[in-house]
């Protein structure tokens, strides 16, 4: 099990708790529902990758170089992705959206890894 990994899940998905209650309370009504749509999809790729590290966590044994590899790479992602798209919502300036896609490769990234981790794990044995 990868501590780190697991502390940066259970952050993730604390703060995506927070940040779904807070859209869905605070910022109902008071900003557009397509605004507010992108509030959703941050909050939710940031809860699923939250779940996803967490059993990247799970699965990574000391030394292997791929699960971590895996897990840090989706933290980064839902960094850049869900940070982003909450900029935008709260009014940042459009250009903040062309990091976006960044975040979305980075997620891309961390899956296959995921992937690689899993193969060498079994081949391994």
């Amino acid at each position: 099990m990868n501590r780190a990994l697991g502390i940066a899940a259970a952050a993730l998905g604390a703060s995506a708790v927070a940040l779904g209650a807070f859209g869905a309370h605070a910022l109902r009504g008071t900003i557009d529902d397509s605004i507010l749509a992108v509030w959703h999809t941050a909050d939710d790729y940031q809860f699923w990758h939250a779940l996803a590290i967490l059993a990247v966590a799970g699965f990574a044994p000391r030394g292997e170089k791929w699960w971590p590899r895996a897990g840090w790479t989706m933290v980064a992602g839902c960094a850049v992705f869900s940070v982003s798209l909450y900029a935008l919502a709260l009014g940042a300036p459009r250009w903040v959206g062309a990091v976006t896609p960044f975040g979305g490769l980075l997620l891309i990234a961390g899956w296959i890894l995921a992937g690689i981790a899993f193969w060498c794990s079994a081949s391994s044995k």
